[in-house]
C-alpha cells in the first residue's frame, strides 16, 4: 500500500496483552469490590472513564474512589490496581514497531489511558531493559492529557491535524471494533487484530514488507 506513510497503534491488546478481569482482581484485593461495574476492555465508565478523558486527575480519581468505596485507598494502591490490565508483552512487538520506524514509517500512538498505566509505560519499566514506551514511537496520543477518548471522531482529528497527515495516508491498528469503525469512517485505513499476537503478519502484507528485512 504505496500511500501509508503513519502507522497508528492502540497501546493495551495490540502493543501488549491486557486482561481486564485482572485489573478487576487487583481492585477488589484492595478493597474495591465494585470494580466489575465500571471496567471495560476498551472504554471505562464512571470516575473510571472521567480519569481517562482527563476530566479528573490521579488525585481526584483517587478520592472519588475512596468515596465510592467508603475506605482509603493511596496513589500507590490506585497504580496497582490499575496496572494489573497489563498482562505481558508479545515477543516481538516492539521489535516489529521499531522495524517500521527504520522503514521511514511514522509511528504513533493512540490510546485510551490513564495517568496510572502511563507511570508505568513512560518508565524505564516498560520493555524491561530500561526503554520506557516513549523510546519507540515517534508520538504517543493519549485520551487523558487529549481530554476526549475513542472512539469519539475529535480524538482521531486532533492526531491527524497535529501530525499533518491525511487519513488516507495513515493505517490505525486497534483491538476496539467501535474505535475501527469510527476511524474507517474518516477514511483511515485500519486493522483490527483479536489481540497483541495477530497484528504483524497482516500488517507486513498490507505494507508488501518482510520481517526484519
Amino acid at each position: 500500500m504505496e500511500n501509508i506513510t503513519t502507522i497508528v497503534f492502540d497501546l493495551g491488546g495490540v502493543v501488549f496483552d491486557i486482561d481486564k478481569n485482572n485489573a478487576i482482581a487487583r481492585f477488589e484485593e484492595i478493597g474495591f469490590d465494585q470494580a466489575a461495574q465500571w471496567l471495560d476492555a476498551y472504554e471505562q465508565k464512571g470516575i473510571f472513564g472521567d480519569v481517562e478523558a482527563g476530566r479528573i486527575n490521579a488525585e481526584e480519581f483517587r478520592a472519588a474512589l475512596c468515596r465510592l468505596a467508603g475506605k482509603d485507598f493511596t496513589i500507590e494502591q490506585c497504580m496497582y490496581a490499575w496496572q494489573g490490565y497489563y498482562v505481558g508483552l508479545p515477543k516481538g512487538n516492539l521489535d516489529a514497531i521499531m522495524q517500521l520506524r527504520r522503514s521511514g514509517y511514522r509511528v504513533c500512538l493512540l490510546s485510551n489511558t490513564n495517568p496510572f498505566m502511563m507511570a508505568w509505560a513512560r518508565s524505564g519499566a516498560f520493555d524491561g531493559k530500561g526503554n520506557a514506551l516513549q523510546h519507540y514511537f515517534d508520538a504517543l496520543y493519549l485520551s487523558y492529557e487529549m481530554k476526549v477518548m475513542k472512539p469519539d471522531a475529535r480524538i482521531f482529528e486532533m492526531m491527524l491535524e497535529a501530525e499533518g497527515v491525511k487519513a488516507e495516508n495513515t493505517i490505525f491498528i486497534d483491538d476496539g471494533p467501535r474505535n475501527v469503525a469510527a476511524a474507517a469512517v474518516l477514511g483511515m485505513h485500519t486493522l483490527q487484530p483479536e489481540g497483541a499476537h495477530d497484528w504483524r503478519v497482516p500488517l507486513w502484507q498490507v505494507l508488501n514488507m518482510q520481517p526484519n528485512d
